[in-house]
């Protein structure tokens, strides 16, 4: 009998220390690795920013955190990067729009026509508009912002001009899986359909698409000026797009890694838009040295085909989200 009750102290006290450490998942005295995946090629700026970002960060945490980064979609497209990270095999992602997905009000970081240049831009994601948005991210998709990048507008690439909607007409093409966009390019007489970026070039090469749209960054990243022939300015979105860790990864770090975290994002942040000056007026240069055409269009005429669509795509609390980014200053 004293033997089972020495067991069963011994077991007592066992437990008592299981559930005092048990509540904890501190990253304290471990080497944290993170997976970071996203949609471009080694040359773009992301991806550049992204080791930028990594290095200070491992830097900055003593070796307590490093971040490898997949570029190309190596960890699967946007979507399926999210869900792995809510499924705890990735941790970070490069994401704007299809956000939406999670958190509805994100479409609103890219709503054609709702921006009027990248300062307008700044306003928004920078202030009280862009804390709302960033913390409907953090509840319903499960994500913590970082930093951000101010997007090129987007332009429709093509193998004939088009420079109208009435020039859109059975006009095939690839859209990121955002819904309001599938709408918007319906109602401007388009055949749009939703395809993973990495998908592009061979759906272009095959024949099952015409074109798609993106900034220009993405346009060459993509090595899209090797099977299209025009640029079409419609600059239909300007937009910004998030660095994001899962929330069960942030919250498992220290304080104090947190706050290392935070100060390599905001020196990434000011590195990034550095390289977004130097390099986006020549990246357009390279498109047109490939031989790409850049042809102006009828904004006002896509906008005004757009805007039903766009409205009647919008819920009431979308709506309203909307109506004050086009108010802000």
């Amino acid at each position: 009998m004293k033997k089972w009750s020495l067991v069963s102290a011994i077991l007592a006290v066992m437990l008592m220390l299981t559930a005092c450490g048990g509540g904890s998942t501190s990253t304290e005295g471990k080497v944290v690795k993170w997976k970071l995946g996203h949609l471009s090629d080694e040359n773009h700026i992301w991806h550049k920013t992204a080791v930028k970002f990594a290095d200070s960060v491992k830097e900055k945490t003593d070796g307590q955190i490093e971040i490898n980064i997949y570029p190309n979609n190596s960890l699967g497209g946007e979507t399926d990067t999210i869900n792995a990270i809510q499924a705890g095999t990735a941790d970070m992602v490069i994401s704007g729009e299809t956000l939406q997905n999670w958190a509805p009000k994100a479409a609103l970081m890219a709503v054609p026509y709702a921006f009027k240049d990248l300062e307008h831009v700044k306003t928004v994601v920078e202030g009280e508009l862009g804390e709302e948005i960033e913390a409907e991210i953090k509840e319903k998709a499960q994500l913590t912002t970082l930093y951000y990048h101010t997007r090129a507008p987007r332009n429709l690439t093509s193998n004939d001009p088009i420079k109208t909607p009435a020039d859109l007409s059975g006009f095939s093409m690839r859209v990121p899986n955002v819904p309001l966009f599938l709408k918007a390019w319906e109602a401007a007489g388009a055949k749009p359909q939703v395809m993973d970026f990495n998908e592009v070039f061979t759906g272009v090469q095959q024949g099952v698409i015409d074109g798609q749209e993106n900034p220009v960054d993405l346009i060459k990243s993509g090595a899209l000026y090797e099977i299209q022939n025009y640029v079409n300015r419609t600059e239909h979105v300007y937009s910004w797009i998030y660095i994001l860790v899962g929330n069960k990864q942030w919250d498992s770090l220290t304080d104090e890694q947190r706050e290392a975290v935070l100060e390599a994002a905001k020196e990434a942040q000011a590195y990034g838009d550095e390289l977004y000056e130097q390099e986006i007026g020549a990246i357009e240069e390279a498109l047109k040295a490939e031989g790409m055409e850049f042809i102006d269009v009828d904004q006002e005429a896509f906008r005004e085909a757009m805007l039903p669509a766009i409205q009647s795509s919008l819920t009431e609390e979308q709506l309203d989200l909307y109506e004050r980014i086009l108010a802000a200053e």
